[in-house]
């Protein structure tokens, strides 16, 4: 990739008259401007990325490949976590992005690792906001009005219904759905669905595991192990460690187990008593 700095003219990028372009910003080949963006010097645009109009993006911010961004965005200014104290810190989003009209993302700060990383793919409907110091995977979902907290973190092709709210430090495992104006306060497993406010666990996401090409077997067993996760015999460490060696040539299942085993610092979001297994 080559990138032109702006301390002179840009070469093979399309910058409206009306954009204001600090010196210093690098400016990748394709690269389209619309009117009245503000790129700030410490930006990195790679090759093909289009600001449609009235974008914003201020500090050490690195916009992906070919990512497209709409009007209002506000993109890599100071976190709003009142310890931050001007240190450095980045934000790097991944290729192929599409950011939506008013979304906001904030760089990490130097209590969470000094950066927020967005993954490829990412889709970020109109008004979401990715607070400091969260991590996304690639090909995750917000819907509109999407707001997550500081240091969440968000596997590979997790879906994020609209208005649903994430507590800060909580983790969401890869291909988990999140249903419209869940307020999800604890760590939700891989392939799950969680609904509600607080939200509960409700299933797994067997809608995106087929969309994706999981097997009928891999389903059958990922039911399974969900079943014997949440009920029986013990605590829920305990369960995790006897179905181990149970699912152990099982990748899928391995991933909610491993996720289970990492912990974090927030409880794990179960089903509700009372509640069938949904999805």
């Amino acid at each position: 990739m080559a990138l032109t700095s702006l301390m002179g003219p840009p070469s093979a990028a399309v910058i409206h008259a009306s954009a204001v372009i600090e010196p210093g910003a690098k400016i990748g080949a394709g690269v389209s401007i619309g009117p009245f963006c503000h790129v700030g010097a410490g930006v990195v645009l790679e090759d093909g990325v289009a600001l449609i109009s009235h974008v914003s993006l201020a500090g050490a911010t690195i916009v992906g490949a070919r990512t497209k961004i709409y009007p209002f965005a506000s993109i890599g200014h100071p976190p709003q976590d009142l310890k931050y104290r001007g240190e450095p810190v980045r934000l790097v989003i991944g290729p192929d992005c599409l950011i939506r009209e008013g979304v906001t993302m904030n760089p990490g700060t130097a209590g969470g690792g000094s950066e927020t990383i967005i993954g490829a793919r990412g889709v970020f409907l109109a008004n979401s906001h990715v607070a400091h110091d969260c991590k996304l995977g690639d090909d995750v979902i917000l819907s509109n009005n999407v707001m997550l907290a500081g240091h969440c973190r968000i596997g590979e092709f997790a879906i994020l219904g609209g208005g649903a709210a994430v507590h800060q430090f909580a983790r969401i495992g890869a291909h988990a759905f999140i249903g419209g104006l869940a307020g999800v306060e604890n760590d939700v497993i891989p392939f799950g669905i969680a609904l509600g406010n607080r939200a509960g666990l409700a299933g797994l996401n067997v809608v995106g595991l087929k969309r994706r090409g999981f097997s009928r077997e891999s389903i059958k067993e990922l039911h399974r192990l969900y079943r014997l996760l949440f009920s029986g015999d013990g605590t829920l460490k305990e369960r995790v460690e006897s179905l181990s060696a149970e699912f152990a040539g099982q990748p899928e299942a391995m991933q909610i187990l491993d996720f289970l085993r990492e912990g974090g610092d927030r409880a794990i979001c179960t089903p509700r008593p009372g509640k069938d297994e949904a999805g």
